[in-house]
């Protein structure tokens, strides 16, 4: 299957809300206006300008650190392209949203029994074929799905015969080696603030774990050959200085006895 994507037209938003409602009423989550993601808001639409408008859900990484950080498997990035997430197999270490680059999972820290929770792209509903229910609610086409290469196709398209009103940058392209939730834009991005103005790498984030972890076993290695080096060295010298030591008093006691000889001729002598 064709790795599915969305791409999100900043230019197109009229902030109406309709995908974060569809989203709320898909997952029984309530109907209030969010002004942030939250463990009940799994995308919200922000004015981070006056009258512009950008909406903020799951990136869904193409190599996400959320499921590279993750000790028990509770995350997986399916081939369709949506990072899902079972809560069964989650422990609660909450490593995913130390790591995440763009700052989305959040906790359910008002439950007894919490869990993590984030945007995972309606992806039963694109296994049966169907959309996610945010861009199916969607009154203007400022949020589309589709194939990730056809979309950014349509996002070259959009920039090259429009350079008057879109800026020539597709986030999320290159971003942390891409992502499935693609952006264009008439503003540069880096003035909607955070996560846009963070200057993020074009590698992705579990390469830099991963290029640390390959060096752990030389490190392992060449620290046991300096520490059983250091041992030797403070074990021999431990023998030298019991050597020495004893060398010592049998020197001191020969002499005693020696002494002690001496003494004893003389008194015979007398």
């Amino acid at each position: 299957m064709a790795k599915m994507g969305i791409l999100i037209d900043i230019t197109k938003c009229i902030g109406c809300k309709a995908c974060e409602k569809a989203c709320k009423m898909r997952n029984d989550q309530p109907l209030t206006l969010d002004e942030h993601l939250s463990a009940n808001a799994y995308t919200v639409v922000q004015e981070r300008l006056p009258n512009t408008y950008v909406r903020r859900m799951c990136m869904h990484c193409e190599n996400p650190t959320c499921v590279s950080v993750c000790p028990v498997g509770a995350f997986t990035k399916t081939a369709a392209g949506p990072v899902v997430y079972d809560k069964y197999k989650c422990i609660g270490c909450r490593y995913c949203m130390y790591s995440c680059p763009f700052s989305v999972p959040k906790y359910q820290w008002n439950k007894v029994v919490p869990y993590v929770q984030k945007c995972y792209m309606c992806a039963d509903r694109i296994e049966e074929g169907s959309e996610p229910a945010c861009t199916a609610a969607c009154p203007t086409g400022a949020s589309i799905f589709g194939e990730r290469d056809k979309l950014i196709e349509e996002a070259q398209k959009r920039i090259k015969d429009n350079p008057d009103r879109y800026v020539d940058h597709i986030y999320g392209l290159h971003e942390v080696g891409g992502t499935s939730i693609l952006y264009i834009s008439n503003v540069e991005f880096e003035q909607f603030k955070a996560p846009f103005n963070i200057a993020l790498p074009d590698k992705p984030l579990p390469m830099y774990t991963w290029a640390a972890l390959e060096k752990v076993p030389t490190i392992v290695v060449v620290g046991g050959v300096v520490l059983t080096g250091i041992w030797w060295i403070t074990s021999r010298r431990g023998e030298v200085e019991k050597f020495e030591a004893g060398s010592k008093q049998e020197h001191w006691w020969r002499f005693g006895k020696k002494q002690e000889g001496v003494k004893e001729k003389k008194e015979d002598k007398q």
